[in-house]
């Protein structure tokens, strides 16, 4: 291994898949009531169940970007060390994060000028994110170079399906997503509304159900539209302190398909923050977004 992945704390990677790959992660932060809280800290096992209790109580969130001083100095570390970087990033359609690390690594090139130094803007998010970097793990171990390895996440990470519905349209609305308006009656009319994230990276509206187990069969449904065949490699599912609805939707995909590798993970602070607790999010490899 003659490279290091670096990535952030919105891929939502298991402690044990960052450890046993050795992967790199900077920490976005997030504040509750000011108080400031890191997405991941390394070693730590933090019950996230708290958090998504903070937000059904109404507390007030914020959000923040990767610190571009702490990306320089780990990715200096690395370069020190001799070892070549591929920073693998949150969607710079969704946050700032991406371009904050960018603008360290650049900062870094003229000092380190015999390194490799890729940027990829996954134009992803969660565990689609998530996913690109398992992948890049993977070749990595098989023993692909850097400059293949940073081709092949340019050339897939369009297929990275990621659709989600949310149970409370206030977080939406307190994003700016929806209007008041649209958060109050589809409250009173039960309506779940069913997203993805676009070729651009960006988190657009793409229908709505009646009901949350219509939003949660929407989902899989878009599972079977876009996967390319019956095998599926990876399917993997988020949840904002939901696990029963995520396990549905996992039970309802494997009723379907043949699923080589499946995961479930409590969602991300800094992404939950912004949809808040019941999302469940379904993410796959497909024919395209």
């Amino acid at each position: 291994m003659n490279f290091e992945i670096v990535t952030d704390s919105s891929a939502n990677l298991p402690e044990e898949w960052i450890e046993t790959y050795n992967i790199q992660v900077l920490s976005l932060c997030f504040y509750v009531d000011g108080e400031e809280y890191y997405g991941y800290e390394k070693g730590k096992k933090t019950d996230l169940s708290k958090f998504y209790k903070m937000m059904r109580e109404k507390k007030e969130i914020r959000t923040s970007l990767v610190n571009t001083a702490k990306a320089f100095s780990l990715c200096e570390d690395l370069l020190r060390n001799g070892m070549d970087i591929l920073y693998i990033g949150f969607s710079s359609g969704l946050s700032g994060s991406f371009q904050s690390v960018k603008v360290a690594l650049d900062g870094l090139r003229d000092s380190y000028p015999e390194r490799k130094i890729y940027c990829v803007d996954t134009l992803a998010a969660a565990l689609g994110e998530g996913l690109l970097v398992k992948r890049a793990a993977d070749l990595r171990k098989d023993g692909v170079k850097i400059d293949d390895v940073y081709q092949w996440i340019l050339d897939n990470r369009l297929n990275v399906c990621h659709w989600f519905t949310v149970d409370d349209l206030f977080f939406l609305k307190r994003g700016g997503r929806i209007s008041t308006a649209t958060a109050t009656l589809g409250t009173a009319l039960n309506i779940k509304p069913v997203l993805h994230v676009d070729e651009e990276g960006h988190l657009v509206m793409a229908g709505k159900e009646r009901g949350r187990k219509r939003a949660l069969d929407a989902l899989v449904r878009q599972l079977e539209e876009k996967s390319k065949n019956s095998l599926l490699q990876e399917v993997y599912i988020s949840h904002g302190d939901c696990k029963e609805d995520a396990e549905y939707v996992m039970r309802k995909v494997k009723e379907k398909f043949d699923v080589k590798n499946s995961l479930i993970r409590i969602l991300d602070p800094v992404i939950g923050a912004h949809s808040g607790p019941g999302t469940v999010a379904l993410f796959f490899m497909g024919e395209k977004r």
